[in-house]
């Protein structure tokens, strides 16, 4: 029997919370969050919010993530931020190819292919984010395309890094919309995307964590949850309210 994957709840805060809200904010959440919790806790904050972040999670283990990075180390690419800057930081960890970022700023699986790579050899954990649209599953489409996302953005991934990478599986139809996948749902498209890691390395499979993302709350979080082969949540909205946050990773316990 493979050992249990360690469940993972990451505060995804958008384009939220000034440095001064950040500071505060983390004082809260180290207050409500348990000495010992049932899960790794992780928030994903603007880029200027960072060094307040990680500054106020020092001596926790609350990891600090990014909600973008460019592909390249450096270069011409103006407004853009680069894995050495966010490893200077302290930064643990960077989400990649949130849908928001793929609809509204052009993100591709191409760019992906060699984004999740770059945050591996930085030694940064990568979230990568997979998901189909309302029109993909009514129109019976949602394998296909978490098969394309998925193979592209871990084609250049070698095997023995594959476990590295956590996925979050975030149903666009479910992001900020108040419609939740059901748990059985959730359940079924996670397990087919660990398949497809496995596909690569059963190792790997057995390793990586997948987690669901998409109107998760307290309310909703535990059924979710239970689910074998979901191993923690990409929290939006909720995530904004420290105590909703330690509310769902109470509910991994």
């Amino acid at each position: 029997m493979p050992e249990r994957r360690r469940p993972y709840v990451a505060g995804n805060w958008k384009m939220h919370k000034t440095v001064a809200e950040t500071a505060a904010y983390m004082d809260e959440l180290k207050r409500v969050l348990p000495a010992d919790p049932p899960a790794d806790v992780g928030v994903c904050v603007p880029f200027t919010a960072l060094a307040a972040a990680v500054e106020a999670a020092r001596g926790t283990a609350i990891k600090v993530c990014a909600q973008n990075m460019h592909q390249q180390a450096q270069g011409a690419y103006t407004g853009e931020i680069s894995a050495p800057m966010l490893v200077e930081l302290a930064v643990n960890g960077v989400v990649l190819g949130h849908s928001e970022r793929r609809q509204y700023n052009c993100e591709t699986d191409r760019a992906l292919q060699d984004k999740v790579p770059a945050a591996l050899a930085a030694g940064l954990e990568p979230i990568l984010c997979v998901g189909e649209t309302e029109e993909e599953r009514d129109g019976g489409e949602t394998e296909r395309r978490l098969r394309h996302q998925v193979q592209e953005a871990l084609e250049k991934v070698p095997p023995e890094q594959l476990g590295d990478v956590v996925i979050a599986y975030e149903p666009v139809w479910a992001i900020g919309t108040g419609r939740v996948a059901t748990a059985a749902q959730a359940q079924e498209a996670i397990a087919f995307i660990r398949a497809l890691v496995g596909d690569r390395s059963k190792e790997a499979a057995e390793r990586v964590r997948v987690l669901y993302g998409g109107s998760v709350k307290p309310d909703n979080a535990a059924e979710i949850l239970s689910q074998p082969d979901v191993d923690g949540a990409l929290v939006g909205g909720a995530s904004l309210d420290p105590n909703d946050l330690a509310a769902i990773v109470a509910a991994c316990g």
